[in-house]
């Protein structure tokens, strides 16, 4: 299995390969999540901390699941009543976690970039759960391990990415790793949540819902980013769902076999119709939950693999 990195901090350090072997991990973990006893000792005698600066349920969630079926000693960190809230700075904080000795570090921030910086002061395995406008790596994961079980590959397809693009680090994350495997992209959203830029990732640009969705294989909605949004990006929520929300009639554009995707929270009647999103001849939005987990599962898996190499390397040079 080809997996070198230490950290996961994005998808644009991955190599075709190295996400080819997270994906065919987590389908072995897909199975085991779907046994009667879900139990691994994987990660037994590590310790797992999650430190999400910003509120994410069903991310955090996943993450804690997926650390105790391996058999890590897990912590959730809440940020709201930490030292953070008291004055310390993320670099203080990070020098904390570093004295306390965890093996694997899992951090959501609001800022892009601290995750990086955490990183760089820690000596754990660290796995970035979104960080500000700039990336979701296991978001985007769990995504393509969605869309290669629902049609068999994961190269070649036309994907239509659409929404609010221009708040969201899963449309960034998805961006690079469907460009890395060879997909056909198109960014649907009005103007003004589309990134200026955008187009240098090699992808198409529609402003036009239906010209968009023609003959994708794929269509990905994305939630309204409310809480990024310091001004008028829409004129209001019901003519955006008339525009840009996704019902039967816009999705006829596209392949009959095409697959709906929402990385959730949903916000129905507004992204997307509430019908539709639970179709379960064309929605996978309930695979993407399932698929989180096994996802993690796998990055985690690679990441203490690599961990334990470096230290077993670090105390064959303390002996000689």
């Amino acid at each position: 299995m080809t997996f070198r990195a230490r950290h996961l901090l994005g998808i644009e350090h991955l190599s075709p390969q190295e996400i080819t072997t997270i994906l065919d991990l987590a389908d072995r973990y897909v199975d085991m999540n779907r046994r009667t006893v879900k139990q691994s000792d994987v990660l037994s005698g590590l310790t797992q901390i999650n430190m999400f600066f910003e509120a994410s349920t069903r991310t955090q969630a996943s993450f804690e699941l997926a650390g105790k079926r391996l058999g890590a000693d897990v912590m959730n960190m809440s940020v709201a009543l930490s030292s953070v809230k008291k004055g310390e700075t993320l670099i203080d904080t990070a020098m904390t976690l570093n004295a306390m000795q965890p093996d694997l570090l899992v951090v959501r921030h609001p800022s892009s970039g601290a995750v990086n910086l955490l990183a760089s002061k820690v000596n754990c395995a660290v796995l970035n759960a979104g960080d500000g406008r700039h990336e979701h790596p296991t978001q985007a994961l769990l995504d393509a391990l969605t869309i290669r079980r629902a049609k068999g590959r994961i190269q070649r397809l036309t994907v239509a990415i659409c929404g609010d693009i221009a708040h969201s680090r899963v449309a960034r994350s998805n961006l690079i790793l469907l460009g890395k495997m060879e997909n056909r992209i198109r960014l649907i959203a009005p103007p003004t949540l589309m990134p200026a830029g955008v187009g240098d990732f090699g992808c198409e640009l529609y402003d036009d819902m239906r010209a968009g969705l023609e003959g994708a294989d794929v269509v990905m909605m994305l939630r309204l980013q409310k809480e990024r949004m310091d001004g008028g990006f829409i004129p209001s929520e019901r003519e955006y769902y008339h525009r840009y929300g996704l019902d039967a009639e816009k999705l006829a554009h596209a392949k009959p076999d095409a697959i709906v995707m929402h990385p959730g929270p949903m916000n129905r009647g507004v992204e997307i119709d509430g019908e539709l999103a639970d179709d379960i001849n064309r929605s996978v939005i309930q695979e993407q939950v399932e698929m989180g987990v096994a996802v993690r599962m796998a990055c985690m898996d690679l990441l203490a693999r690599n961990l334990r190499a470096e230290r077993g390397r670090r105390a064959v040079g303390v002996m000689v």
